[in-house]
């Protein structure tokens, strides 16, 4: 027993269920399975959200938790993955934000959480039970960890911000 790593193996499994909560998600978006609506629905969904193009943000934020959370399920270039489903996730804190924290409202409580766990384990790394460490942490070096979360904070805080002149826009008229 001294050879497996509790940490390690306690990184596993958040990464798994944390990708896999993602990955459905994300492949409710972009395919309509889980009874989501699919990239139509979705795109649509997004349109009436503030989010346009819709298709194209439709597309990004299905990927971002599919791929997000696949890459997190696989320990595969951790800190782009962790960074992905965190920028993902905060466009969904946006949507919710207006109905306050907790989930039984419609808060933001449950992406915001999502969020912030794949945010951690972007930053911890995937740990030894993961594709990263059987590569030599190709894919997870200091310099990815800073262009993964900068390059995600950027990308969310852009599409926010149009979000939010969109919608002023419609608010004026």
């Amino acid at each position: 027993m001294s050879c497996i790593n509790r940490r390690d193996l306690a990184l596993l499994a958040l990464r798994a269920g944390t990708g896999a909560v993602l990955m459905a998600h994300g492949t409710q978006k972009l395919f309509g399975w889980f009874g989501g609506g699919g990239l139509a629905g979705t795109a649509a969904g997004m349109e009436h959200m503030g989010f346009r193009p819709g298709k194209q943000s439709a597309i990004a934020a299905g990927l971002g938790e599919a791929g997000g959370g696949a890459l997190l399920v696989l320990g595969l270039a951790t800190p782009a993955a962790g960074a992905a489903a965190a920028g993902a996730m905060a466009g969904a804190v946006a949507v919710h934000a207006p109905a306050g924290f907790f989930a039984q409202g419609g808060g933001y409580e449950y992406p915001a959480f999502l969020g912030f766990t794949a945010a951690a384990i972007g930053l911890a790394g995937a740990g030894r039970y993961s594709v990263d460490h059987a590569t030599g942490h190709l894919f997870d070096q200091p310099w990815t960890l800073m262009l993964a979360f900068t390059g995600s904070a950027l990308a969310a805080a852009a599409v926010l911000a149009k979000r939010a002149a969109a919608q002023s826009d419609e608010a004026q008229e």
